[in-house]
């Protein structure tokens, strides 16, 4: 957004002008209440200030030209709309004033009520509320504005002014107790009259004025203030956790104040079309009688359930149902909606596609392909990779040792053990240290948000499924069980009390998110569902689970739709069975250095020790019959399935003991006179060996090239492997991959070698064996074409490419500065969990465009962790590759997001 703007340019919006398709101008919540009021919902009438707005203004430090004047205009057409001015002393228009983001960030921005009053306005409020009852202003009515009123400076001072929030919650308690209540309902008008007189004083000891009486002045600082809130330390994190870009901006709501806090036939609340935990169908959400909308949210009070507004209200309760499934329908998805009745009267306050946890996704995603409000490359489209992840995680196995010592509702699924902590900064420290921590509070709000992602699960005593902790862990797919009321939480103390039991901070607890159930101690876990069911043990077509259905279901059309195939890194049989249960279509990386470890590093010792030829090669014909035999067991596992093996990659050295561990030895071994010539020859080998940098040093190719016979006895192995398995009446297909190659000399002097040998084995067995290389050099990458004319198959090591690329150890600088770098904006994400697109991407662009130039039936394969993260999948489905591979756990993740990469760029069918 430029610094100068037009005044002529639109800024502000009537929700009559606007629709959902414009979350990126209004918002998410803008462009919803515009939708819902085009649609004729009863929702209270106002405007939206655009992103656009904001975006100025962050950049500049001031309002955008024109703003001011098109906020003045809405205002007064609102005025003229509602028969009432804003902040007027007989009968006040009040406003809030809401953040909306394009995507939901909930609790993360800011949000200020009753915008209008004042000491005037709050008079003319209660005769008002007093009259529009029948009566003259009553107790209550006078209750109700002066509540109001205090909420107005609580909210205004936090949010505008960064008065502490606790200070004005301390104010709240002292009257509270000086009443003898633990219950904000029971002070009266009167106690709330000195709680405003206490929190104007909180107010102009923070920020040295009186707390502003005009109206329009209120409003302004208020919109100011949600505009800043975009760059706000919790809203900076929560982006950064969820990948929402940075430069959005948020658009800000003034909408028309309704009233939940009226009296008994008002009340606030926030429904589902279905279960957000678990999909199911129903009626799903929570409502508290004579509150607002933040007391339902921030858990402040426990709420009852929505159906029980049945009771209280049928009238409300049955359009709020119709008004539900007009939504879902209109939207074809899930929705979270808040609402609130005004004595009697209904009023819809937003509406949006609603978080969910990752079954609820999958089941939801299932259901509306049933109902026919979705096809299933949509429901595809709906879930994701991360979601799938989650679902595989294990669960507790409990048995008649741990019994519950408390319920409360669970929120968001998951089996979490921790040890117990009260404080976010307690969570982030502890977990930093490598600690599972269970972060437990009366119940969270924005500021936790640091705890929140540090801990392995998030327990609260009140709220509900709709409060702060819950809406936030489902977003993040942390487990959470919220308003858990048995257990009586005492922060500053750092325990909690429960039957009969203390807990204090430091011991153990487990949470179930999915019963709500609270234990003592560590819980046993067992694997998922999903997991059993990738594995084969439960069968989806005959079993009464939702959740592996809709898997079954959405995986079987992802395997349709996708183009690349999933192969998977297994150095054992074991490892490429088991990714073979997971759908692994062959393996992508098996790595032999990982076969010369245990019992076998003395015969690797004896290769690095051979100085004479003929030791040389004894080490090598002991080594061969072994790494032959692991070939054949890893053959007939994949039987009929590609198997890339990589030639030993890593320096020798990483074989031996370090150096200075050996130094010491030999040396402690010579003072007490010990025959060390075994160890003093080992040790001068690796002095001999000794690299400063070992990574870019000899391993790979050029180890190969300088140890004579080391590549040419796993080829050997490898062809043997192979001949033996098809004898025995498999079919074997290998694929013998050279490392570290940077130049394609050094291939075409390794395959030279390793044709002779394979002609020599093979005969006329039948046995195929392609030879390539991996491109884990930028080098390579760079030279491609020319080593194509060598290579018969590419596989990207993104790992290696990704170090190279950057210029920096993995092992070094992700715990060194990588956090500083994300805390910076310089990453979004760490560049090894998600390929870096413009950098480490281009240079797998370039080899995949010029390697087929020149070998335009070159095989491309990815190897790197890469191959399994969700993002990553989608950039080699762009570029082109045939195959990710990737580790057995994540083979069917890769497999989901494979299908999405097809559905989401257009394609068809193609496998």
């Amino acid at each position: 957004m430029a610094a100068q703007e037009t005044v002529d340019h639109k800024y502000v919006y009537d929700f009559s002008e606007g629709n959902k398709e414009l979350k990126e101008l209004l918002g998410g919540k803008g462009a919803n209440l515009a939708e819902m009021t085009n649609l004729g919902l009863p929702v209270p009438p106002g405007f939206t200030i655009t992103t656009e707005a904001c975006q100025a203004y962050l950049a500049t430090g001031r309002e955008p030209d024109g703003l001011a004047g098109q906020i003045e205009a809405h205002l007064e057409s609102l005025e003229r709309a509602m028969g009432k001015r804003l902040g007027d002393p007989q009968d006040p228009l009040l406003v809030s004033v809401r953040s909306g983001a394009k995507f939901s960030m909930p609790g993360m921005m800011e949000t200020v009520l009753n915008v209008g009053l004042n000491d005037q306005s709050v008079e003319g409020l209660a005769r008002q509320a007093g009259g529009a009852a029948g009566q003259a202003a009553s107790g209550g009515a006078d209750r109700f504005a002066w509540d109001s009123y205090r909420r107005l400076i609580q909210m205004f001072g936090k949010t505008v002014c960064e008065v502490p929030g606790e200070e004005f919650e301390h104010a709240l308690d002292d009257a509270k107790h000086a009443k003898g209540t633990h219950n904000d309902l029971d002070l009266d008008a009167d106690d709330l009259r000195g709680l405003v007189d206490a929190y104007k004083k909180i107010f102009l000891k923070h920020t040295g004025r009186e707390f502003p009486q005009q109206p329009r002045e209120q409003l302004d600082l208020a919109i100011r203030a949600v505009f800043e809130s975009w760059n706000a330390e919790r809203a900076v994190l929560y982006r950064r956790q969820e990948r929402i870009p940075a430069d959005l901006g948020t658009a800000v709501n003034v909408v028309t104040m309704v009233f939940g806090n009226l009296g008994p036939d008002s009340g606030t609340g926030v429904a589902f079309t279905r279960d957000p935990a678990s999909g199911a169908q129903g009626i799903y959400g929570d409502y508290l009688a004579n509150a607002q909308g933040e007391d339902v949210v921030a858990g402040i009070r426990n709420t009852v359930p929505l159906q029980e507004l049945e009771q209280l209200d049928k009238a409300s309760y049955d359009e709020l149902l119709g008004i539900m499934a007009r939504l879902e329908e209109h939207y074809k998805d899930l929705c979270d909606i808040e609402f609130t009745i005004e004595r009697g009267k209904l009023w819809m306050l937003q509406t949006r596609v609603g978080k969910r946890t990752a079954a609820a996704a999958f089941v939801i995603a299932g259901q509306l392909v049933d109902e026919g409000l979705i096809d299933l490359d949509e429901a595809l489209h709906r879930v994701n990779g991360a979601q799938l992840a989650q679902l595989m995680f294990p669960r507790f196995q409990l048995d008649h040792e741990f019994q519950p010592v408390a319920k409360g509702i669970g929120a968001s699924p998951g089996a979490a053990s921790g040890t117990v902590v009260f404080t976010s900064a307690r969570a982030v420290e502890l977990a930093a240290e490598g600690e599972s921590v269970i972060l437990v509070r009366r119940e969270t709000n924005p500021d936790d948000l640091n705890g929140m992602i540090a801990a392995k699960g998030i327990l609260t005593s009140r709220g509900g499924k709709t409060s702060h902790a819950a809406v936030v862990a489902r977003g993040m797919g942390k487990t959470c069980v919220s308003g858990a009321d048995e257990i009586e939480v005492n922060v500053p103390a750092k325990r909690f009390t429960v039957a009969g039991q203390t807990v204090t901070e430091g011991d153990v607890v487990s949470i179930d998110g999915t019963t709500g159930k609270v234990y003592l101690g560590e819980v046993p876990v067992m694997p998922s569902e999903v997991v059993q069911y990738f594995e084969g043990s439960l069968d989806p077509e005959h079993i009464d689970n939702a959740l592996v259905r809709a898997v079954h279901r959405i995986m079987t059309h992802a395997d349709g739709k996708r183009r690349l195939a999933v192969r998977t890194n297994a150095d054992t049989g074991a490892d490429a069975s088991r990714a073979r249960r997971f759908g692994a279509e062959g393996i992508g990386l098996c790595r032999t250095e990982h076969m010369f470890l245990g019992d076998r590093r003395e015969l690797v010792e004896r290769l690095i020790l051979a100085r004479a030829p003929g030791e040389r090669e004894a080490a090598l014909a002991a080594l061969l019959p072994l790494q032959r035999a692991d070939f054949e067991e890893i053959f007939r596992e994949m039987d009929g399935l590609p198997v890339t093996v990589r030639l030993i990659d890593p320096p020798l050295h990483e074989f031996l003991p370090p150096l200075e561990q050996l130094a010491v030895n030999v040396a402690v071994a010579q003072e007490r006179g010990e025959d060390v010539a075994k160890e003093e020859a080992l040790l001068a080998a690796v002095r001999r060996m000794h690299e400063e940098n070992p990574m870019l040093g000899l391993r790979g190719v050029r180890l190969g090239l300088v140890i004579p016979g080391l590549f040419a006895m796993q080829v050997r192995a490898i062809a043997e492997a192979a001949v033996s398995c098809a004898r025995n009446g498999g079919v074997a297909k290998p694929e013998i991959m050279v490392p570290l190659v940077g130049a394609v000399q050094e291939l075409e002097t390794v395959r030279a070698e390793a044709e002779k040998i394979i002609a020599e084995v093979v005969g006329d067995s039948g046995v195929e064996v392609l030879i390539g290389t991996m491109i884990e050099v930028p080098r390579a990458a760079l030279t491609a074409g020319q080593i194509a004319e060598a290579a018969e198959f590419f596989s990207f090591g993104t790992n290696d490419l990704t170090q190279m690329g950057w210029g920096f150890s993995r092992d070094d600088v992700e715990g060194a500065f990588f956090w500083r770098y994300l805390e910076l904006g310089i990453f979004g994400i760490s560049p090894f969990e998600s390929i870096d697109r413009d950098g480490v991407g281009r240079l797998v662009r370039i080899a995949a465009e010029e390697g087929r130039a020149a070998r335009p039936g070159l095989k491309l394969g990815v190897c790197g962790e890469h191959g399994g993260d969700p993002d990553s999948v989608h950039f080699f489905h762009e570029v082109g590759l045939d195959y990710v591979s990737c580790s057995p756990f994540r083979v069917p993740v890769a497999r989901l997001e494979a299908g999405r990469a097809v559905v989401e760029t257009g394609g068809s069918d193609s496998r």
